[in-house]
């Protein structure tokens, strides 16, 4: 079962390539936006926390043993640096040999026991995150060795740092990382649309000439002038364009066919049936009303055959195949005709050693045999033979053939006719002398059908210029 979309379903064509590029773009934006910023955020931690062994060292170089004790001498101008910076606030915490505290902000956080050294730098160091008087701040423990002739140990040298600086330095990294790839998806997005645009140039140009065709004009696009992914979808449209060219021009064959045959027949009758209204012999209107039938029955069996010849059409359109037994359809079509046959003394005998498979539309099938058989009883003779075949022969490519075969002993068909009769109401002379009343669409719609179903056709007398042999063969699966 075939689905029905909305127009709202499918969507601009625009807009999809917009969402399918933009999206992921955003996506990745993200991440690399992310990426950048941890990136930044490490060269800004590593460099500050130089900043921090730089600002330990130099307190390291103002500790020595005075007297047998540990001192730090720190100038106020240095206390007065390390309390504030321009950027954030600094502390320190000088802690003796013996865990003594020296110097400094003797509350400062003391560096805790599961804190690594610092691989980085060719010294005995350790940064790490603490709270102090409310606020993070980060601290450098550096181990500075000293000794004289009464102390040898190390002492712990702390630097801590508030994170205002790098807080501010990692906004501003980020809104910076973030305004950068903003411009980019802008640029990106304004890309795609101006790339879109000018790429739908030749959609808009083929849906412009759609436009401005004439309702009657069915020729072909040319492909060239579009993509080459969209010119499988315009072969296609000239495909389709194609087989409604030629379901409209069998209609138009068929209403002019239809208005142009019927119209004598309805003619006659009408004037059949005036003459009846004038007519006061009992006998002779007997004899008018029996050609009114007569006239009738032709109007009739005309009529039948248009309407198989359109349904022959629509057939093709349709498109319903389907596996048939060729054996079983023609044993059928034999029984349905068998009366007419056995009215006339005909010998109706079907031949049909082995089942033959082939895929088509079983109707017009039937109604292929039906025309086939039709004729034969018509045109044979009282007492003659008919004869139905089915069976497999090799084709000239090496490949099977299905044959279908009616052969007759009728008058046949002269051997400069047997082509044209295919021809719609075209009748060869031996059959207009046989039966003066029909309507030489019979051989015509055996044609077509054949045709639909990618079979051949051969008409052949059996003897010269009698007893007409039709052979149709069709490709098996």
């Amino acid at each position: 079962m075939k689905v029905r979309r909305s127009p709202d379903t499918v969507g601009s064509l625009r807009g999809q390539f917009l969402r399918w590029l933009l999206i992921p773009l955003l996506l990745l934006v993200a991440l690399n936006a992310f990426s950048v910023y941890r990136n930044a955020l490490d060269a800004a931690d590593l460099a500050y926390d130089r900043s921090l062994l730089a600002s330990a060292r130099a307190l390291s170089e103002r500790v020595s043993i005075v007297d047998g004790k540990l001192v730090a001498n720190v100038p106020y101008v240095a206390l007065d640096s390390f309390e504030t910076d321009t950027l954030g606030r600094l502390y320190y915490k000088v802690t003796g040999v013996n865990g003594e505290f020296i110097s400094g902000y003797e509350d400062l956080p003391t560096l805790p026991k599961d804190v690594p050294r610092s691989e980085i730098y060719p010294a005995l160091v350790h940064f790490f995150h603490a709270e102090y008087q409310g606020q993070a701040v980060r601290i450098a423990a550096l181990h500075q060795p000293v000794y004289d002739d009464r102390m040898r140990g190390i002492a712990l040298i702390e630097v801590g740092e508030t994170m205002d600086a790098r807080r501010g330095l990692s906004r501003t990294i980020l809104v910076d990382t973030l305004l950068r790839q903003a411009a980019l998806i802008l640029a990106v997005a304004l890309m795609v649309w101006v790339a879109v645009r000018f790429v739908l140039h030749p959609l808009m140009q083929l849906k412009a000439n759609v436009e401005t065709r004439e309702p009657t004009d069915l020729s072909d696009f040319d492909p060239a002038l579009v993509h080459k992914e969209i010119r499988p979808l315009i072969i296609a449209m000239n495909g389709y364009m194609a087989r409604l060219q030629t379901l409209i021009s069998g209609q138009k064959r068929f209403i002019a066919d239809a208005s142009h045959q019927l119209r004598t027949p309805l003619t006659v009758l009408k004037t059949q049936a005036e003459l009846a209204l004038r007519e006061n012999d009992t006998e002779a209107m007997r004899m008018i009303v029996q050609s009114i039938a007569a006239t009738t029955d032709s109007a009739v069996h005309l009529a039948n055959r248009l309407l198989t010849l359109a349904r022959t059409g629509h057939g093709a359109a349709e498109g319903v195949m389907a596996p048939l037994s060729l054996r079983d359809m023609a044993r059928q079509v034999c029984t349905e005709l068998a009366l007419p046959a056995v009215r006339k003394q005909l010998d109706l005998s079907l031949e049909a050693e082995q089942d033959v498979t082939v895929t088509g539309h079983e109707l017009l099938l039937r109604e292929m045999l039906s025309n086939l058989l039709d004729n034969a009883i018509r045109y044979t003779p009282q007492q003659g033979q008919i004869v139905v075949r089915v069976y497999v022969k090799a084709g000239a490519n090496g490949v099977g053939e299905a044959v279908l075969e009616v052969e007759d002993s009728g008058p046949g068909i002269a051997a400069a006719e047997q082509e044209r009769v295919f021809a719609p109401f075209y009748r060869a002379g031996a059959a207009v002398e046989t039966n003066p009343g029909g309507a030489g669409l019979g051989l015509s719609i055996v044609s077509d059908i054949v045709l639909l179903h990618n079979g051949h056709i051969k008409l052949s007398n059996v003897v010269a210029e009698q007893c007409l042999r039709v052979v149709i063969s069709f490709p098996l699966d």
